[in-house]
């Protein structure tokens, strides 16, 4: 929309879904933010639309050992292994802490290595206040077992969606695999066992290997690689995804200016996470939510909501 000077005051930058209202699009992803506790002291947390918290799991996990991570050509591979504290833990140290803080958004991110794992972490975080929507990783292909075997096959996922939807007591974010044969099949029947939105796409499965030593630079072989190299790939998913489903659709993958949340907003996303680029930047989540406004600005867009979807041909 494009207005007179005279009647433009700053774009609005809320969006809603789900039942919750984010201040703006931009929501820190999950495993780049820690516990947001972490980033209290670089970060104005109430500026950002949101932020994800790492992966819970029923009890606490060490995670993979090193090496890791590992720098890639406008990437990164991490391999870390889903590290945490467990879901009771969270409830006891973080929760309380961010419980303190005004106007925060927080989503628990869930996985677990067979379905009665979702379920558990699910009813242990249902006791928890302060939690807006739980986002269910089926996605990650950073483990051996678990979340990528769910992620890929339709009955597996169907199921555990289905089993999930039944226990939670807030909305369900299912984050979908990138790496499987169809992303528009996968999202509707993420769609159909219940999900009330979806998150893509996580990180590709991927190889780095040390030529003199002519092993692989992670110690797990395989790695999830993330950042600005997959931001092309992940910009199709979502347009295919959220032209596939009736439910919101949340983008990522690669997104590290203003002008990246527009692009991931007009090929359909409702909101955006920032994962990779924390790690480059902590500060990186409120400089977007900065940039987007003055983007905003500087092309007479009033509302952002004015943008989803708003791709043509």
């Amino acid at each position: 929309m494009t207005l007179p000077a005279s009647s433009f005051s700053g774009p609005d930058l809320s969006v809603s879904f789900c039942g919750i209202n984010f201040k703006n699009p931009v929501i820190a992803a999950s495993g780049t933010f820690g516990y947001g506790v972490e980033f209290e002291d670089i970060v104005a947390l109430d500026k950002l639309g949101g932020f994800v918290v790492k992966g819970l799991s029923r009890e606490a996990m060490a995670g993979n050992p090193p090496p890791r991570m590992f720098e890639t050509a406008a990437g990164m591979l991490n391999s870390i292994g889903l590290q945490n504290i467990g879901a009771e833990a969270f409830l006891k140290e973080k929760l309380p802490v961010l419980a303190r803080k005004k106007n925060l958004i927080v989503i628990a991110n869930v996985f677990g290595y067979a379905r009665e794992d979702y379920e558990a972490v699910i009813r242990t975080l249902n006791t928890g206040e302060n939690i807006a929507a739980y986002e269910l990783n089926v996605s990650c292909p950073n483990t051996k077992h678990g979340g990528i075997s769910f992620g890929s096959d339709t009955h597996l996922l169907e199921e555990v969606v289905a089993a999930c939807k039944k226990v939670a007591r807030r909305p369900l974010i299912v984050k979908l695999s990138p790496n499987v044969t169809s992303i528009p099949q996968m999202a509707r029947v993420a769609e159909e066992a219940g999900a009330d939105a979806l998150s893509l796409v996580n990180t590709f499965v991927a190889l780095a290997i040390d030529p003199d030593t002519r092993k692989p630079r992670i110690s797990n072989f395989t790695a999830g690689l993330s950042g600005p190299a997959i931001k092309p790939i992940a910009l199709r998913m979502v347009y295919e995804a959220s032209h596939s489903v009736n439910i919101p659709v949340i983008g990522m993958g690669g997104i590290s200016t203003g002008s990246d949340v527009v692009e991931f907003l007009l090929a359909g996303a409702a909101a955006v996470q920032v994962g990779t680029a924390n790690y480059f930047d902590p500060c990186a989540t409120e400089r977007i939510v900065g940039e987007l406004y003055r983007w905003c600005i500087e092309h007479r867009v009033k509302d952002v909501k004015e943008l989803i979807g708003a791709l043509q041909s």
